[in-house]
């Protein structure tokens, strides 16, 4: 994450400091045998909310539970627990004699009143924490994923343009493709006054070769009132940029790195480029001047509040930055 996001100024102020999981392996596991004990997380977000030092029992019914309507709908048969990571993890628990802890993905946003997967906003017995929640809430992406952004902003749309986030094949939001559309549709008809052809920037899980019989088709077919804009993965910045990212090695110079492993590198085979995609159209909408159309109905995701956030902050188009969203 370090080589995504700039976390330079955490670990400047002494707030945090941080280990590349590539040191990290190799103090734990050794470069060339990953063999090691594991102990496997396997609550998800459906099942379990993680706390940390609130003080309520372990294993106690969380606040959101699905209704029997949902339940016999989507045939749901567990409960959403909360779990305090203290207990569970630290010491005497089965985690602590393991070698490698392996979590799924994370989330801390909010849905319907509960957290998903890790509630430690309330974790009023520890300053730090929340002094920490505090300076991450918006932190910039690295250098070279704005300088990418603002790239394809200036060269490749060179006018005011909307940006379309839409999530349509992406667990719940598959279900919602109407929904989603509708507020799309309705963004577009409110800048009736914008000079033509309207640009727009599509940031979308939907493949161009599926857009035909949706809303993105009908903008792709009128050329005269709409320009389309996106990015893939084979793109030359795209994959530029993910050269340029893994040169940088910022996770690496930010990083506590031991002399044990200072030659780590060289014993390594090459590395995969890593997926910047998201990260640049993210930093591509952040030099938008139309504003954002999002579909936040189902979830009202990190994304959502970052970007209600960004454009407010925004510099001119010239100048334009981005944040991460990452809390």
């Amino acid at each position: 994450m370090a080589d995504i996001v700039d976390i330079s100024s955490l670990v400047s102020s002494s707030v945090i400091q941080t280990i590349d999981f590539r040191v990290f392996a190799s103090l734990w596991c050794g470069v060339k045998d990953f063999d090691c004990f594991n102990e496997t997380i396997g609550e998800d977000c459906r099942t379990t909310v993680w706390t940390y030092q609130i003080g309520e029992k372990d294993w106690v019914l969380d606040s959101f539970q699905p209704d029997e309507q949902l339940k016999r709908k989507k045939k749901i048969s567990y409960v959403r627990r909360r779990r305090d990571v203290y207990q569970t993890l630290g010491p005497s628990s089965a985690a602590e004699s393991a070698t490698l802890l392996a979590f799924g993905s994370l989330f801390t946003s909010p849905y319907r009143g509960s957290e998903l997967y890790i509630d430690i906003h309330e974790a009023p017995r520890d300053q730090r924490i929340q002094s920490l929640i505090k300076k991450i809430e918006f932190l910039h992406f690295v250098p070279e994923i704005l300088s990418a952004g603002k790239e394809f902003a200036d060269k490749n749309i060179n006018a005011h343009f909307l940006c379309a986030q839409l999530r349509l094949l992406d667990g719940q939001f598959k279900n919602h493709w109407k929904a989603t559309f509708l507020s799309l549709k309705q963004k577009v008809e409110s800048l009736g006054q914008s000079p033509l052809p309207i640009h727009i920037f599509v940031m979308t899980d939907l493949p161009k070769g599926n857009w035909t019989g949706s809303y993105l088709g009908d903008l792709a077919r009128d050329s005269d009132h709409f320009k389309l804009h996106f990015l893939r993965e084979e793109d030359e910045l795209v994959i530029k940029t993910s050269k340029i990212v893994v040169a940088a090695k910022h996770s690496l110079r930010f990083a506590f790195v031991p002399e044990s492993v200072g030659g780590l590198k060289k014993h390594c085979p090459s590395e995969r480029l890593p997926d910047v995609l998201l990260f640049i159209e993210e930093a591509v909408c952040s030099c938008t001047s139309l504003g954002f159309c999002w579909d936040c109905r189902v979830f009202y995701c990190r994304e959502c509040r970052a970007y209600e956030n960004i454009w407010h902050m925004c510099k001119p188009k010239s100048d334009c930055i981005v944040t991460s969203g990452l809390v």
